[in-house]
């Protein structure tokens, strides 16, 4: 489950235990919440790690045919 799904469905949660005045389904609703923004923030990290690493090989394959030019 994505992030985004995970915090969506914990608010979901949150308003229904605070509508049935259930306090354990309440603060599942708040851990899921909390799991989904922690979620969210590593596939940030991942994707920019990619671009990163996109932007790494990029740059070395044009140094590369550079050198392959020149020789």
């Amino acid at each position: 489950m994505k992030g985004s799904t995970k915090v969506v469905k914990g608010r979901i949660e949150e308003a229904a235990g605070a509508l049935t005045d259930n306090d354990k389904l309440r603060a599942k609703g708040q851990t899921d919440q909390a799991v989904g923004h922690v979620k969210q923030a590593a596939e940030n990290g991942v994707r920019q790690a990619k671009e990163s690493a996109r932007k790494i090989v990029d740059k070395v394959r044009n140094i590369a045919q550079e050198a392959i030019n020149k020789a």
